[in-house]
């Protein structure tokens, strides 16, 4: 949806104003979720990055605990640091090279910034329509008085 002009706003019905305030106020809040989403994924890419740096620079047979959930570790050897195995979602692993795993983790950080900063961008024009939509509709229900 484009930016609505003010004068688009002030011509509407106290109705539809309300409708679109709380169409609007919807889509914000779908919006933030998504950044939320984002932020939640890119926190976790920061993680496997900053791992896949400290395995990167232990030596092949070093003791160490391996993660198989969030909550669950096994003791277990490093074998070989060189190959690792790349969540690439749904599911789905992909064995590549250490300097390919860094790098899947550094594109996908870089890109998911670039959808958070451009949905901020949109978040933040759908919030001054929404604020500009309820002012307008305060107004006029202010207008209208006590009936309303």
């Amino acid at each position: 949806m484009a930016a609505t002009p003010r004068m688009e706003l002030e011509k509407m019905s106290v109705e539809h104003l309300r409708g679109l305030k709380e169409q609007v106020d919807m889509e914000v809040n779908l919006l933030q979720d998504s950044l939320n989403n984002i932020r939640s994924a890119n926190a976790r890419l920061e993680i496997a990055s900053v791992a896949l740096h400290d395995l990167s620079v232990r030596p092949r047979g070093k003791k160490m605990l391996v993660p198989l959930t969030a909550s669950l570790y096994v003791p277990g050897k490093l074998d070989d640091a060189e190959k690792v195995l790349v969540d690439v979602g749904t599911g789905y692993f992909i064995e590549k090279t250490m300097v390919e795993g860094k790098d899947y983790c550094e594109r996908k950080i870089a890109l998911l910034k670039s959808n958070y900063d451009q949905l901020l961008e949109v978040a933040a024009k759908k919030r001054s329509i929404a604020d500009e939509a309820g002012a307008i509709l305060q107004a006029k229900l202010k207008h209208l008085g006590p009936s309303q």
